[in-house]
């Protein structure tokens, strides 16, 4: 078995029937499908019984998307491991281009593909993923039109994004998969970072095309989505940068706050969402438990820092350049134009 497409589900029963099609209509078929299930209530469970090209891995409870993924490893039959959101819809030879550009470059651990909004689908959701000075990340060139862009298929990318990604097996038995303690979010900047730092490459394979109906789990702008991104974007930063952006980090923070009140003032990108938003009093506690329970992790993210450094390949000049020819500006991250058209990335 070549490739094991691994889906989380937690409550997608209205996801999942578009999104397997999708996988059985592919031209590449050494393929397996397993459905780790979080636990749903909304007969998620039944209707994966019935579809006899899924494994199925039931867990009793919802352990989020990076334990979820993590359950998966023990039945995982694939020298690539593909996490694929059950939000998406692919392309026929998605998984063909996929794997042939994982094939053509043995010096890559991850490979990223073309992941686009499944409601307008000129629209990206991400080619890979670019990162800030604090650790923040989020899709390259999210918000821009992909026919006006010049991307290089097989492009050197930072790491790509879990919500479509191929992992190569041997990276992971070298560095591990996810960290269950993420939950959601950012998972995919620790493991991607781990990866670069134990010298593996990452890649992107332009055409290998995904629709993504975007953030539809835990909503665009939620008190839990902002718990689990300012929670977990620290536990990246600690985890695996060179001690002088760790250093520098509360700096860098001040910065990105700055830049989010303009956009609440100017009711801008998710400055806009925030003010339309009924729950602002929650999102700014959700902000708040985030760099509370961060530092009060600090302690188990030195003792994870210490493993990460075992596997440490890449010099940290090496790392800082790296990060520099992927970094994306606040203004970016906060999507500070998307009201007017959406511009994403300029560079």
């Amino acid at each position: 078995m070549r490739v094991s497409v691994i889906i989380v589900n937690w409550n997608g029963l209205g996801h999942l029937p578009e999104c397997l099609d999708s996988l059985r209509e592919q031209t590449f078929r050494d393929f397996e499908t397993i459905v780790v299930d979080n636990g749903s209530s909304d007969g998620s469970v039944a209707y994966l019984e019935e579809r006899t090209e899924v494994r199925l891995v039931p867990l009793q409870e919802n352990a989020g998307f990076a334990a979820g993924n993590n359950a998966a490893l023990p039945v995982a039959r694939g020298e690539y491991l593909v996490t694929l959101n059950n939000d998406t819809k692919a392309e026929p030879e998605w998984l063909e281009k996929l794997v042939a550009v994982a094939d053509a470059h043995p010096e890559a651990g991850m490979v990223g593909c073309r992941i686009m909004n499944y409601y307008d689908r000129e629209l990206v959701d991400s080619l890979g993923m670019a990162i800030c000075s604090d650790g923040m990340s989020r899709g390259d060139f999210r918000g821009r039109r992909f026919p006006g862009l010049a991307v290089e298929d097989e492009a050197e990318i930072l790491f790509p994004s879990a919500c479509v990604a191929l992992y190569r097996r041997a990276m992971v038995d070298e560095i591990g998969f996810f960290d269950g303690d993420f939950f959601a979010y950012c998972e995919d900047t620790d493991l991607g970072l781990r990866g670069r730092l134990a010298g593996w490459q990452a890649v992107l394979a332009r055409d290998a095309v995904v629709y993504h109906k975007y953030s539809m789990s835990t909503g665009a702008l939620s008190p839990l989505k902002l718990y689990l991104v300012e929670r977990n974007h620290y536990y990246a930063v600690v985890k695996n940068l060179p001690w002088p952006l760790i250093l520098l980090l509360p700096l860098h923070t001040v910065q990105r706050y700055l830049a989010q009140v303009r956009l609440v003032l100017g009711a801008k990108g998710t400055g806009g969402e925030f003010m339309a938003s009924g729950s602002k009093k929650e999102c700014v506690l959700a902000l708040l438990r985030g760099m509370r329970d961060a530092l009060l992790a600090l302690p188990v993210l030195l003792r994870k820092r210490a493993a990460v450094m075992r596997h440490k390949k890449l010099s940290s000049h090496d790392l800082r350049r790296l990060l520099s020819r992927h970094r994306l500006s606040y203004r970016e991250l906060l999507d500070a134009d998307r009201s007017d058209g959406g511009s994403g990335r300029t560079s």
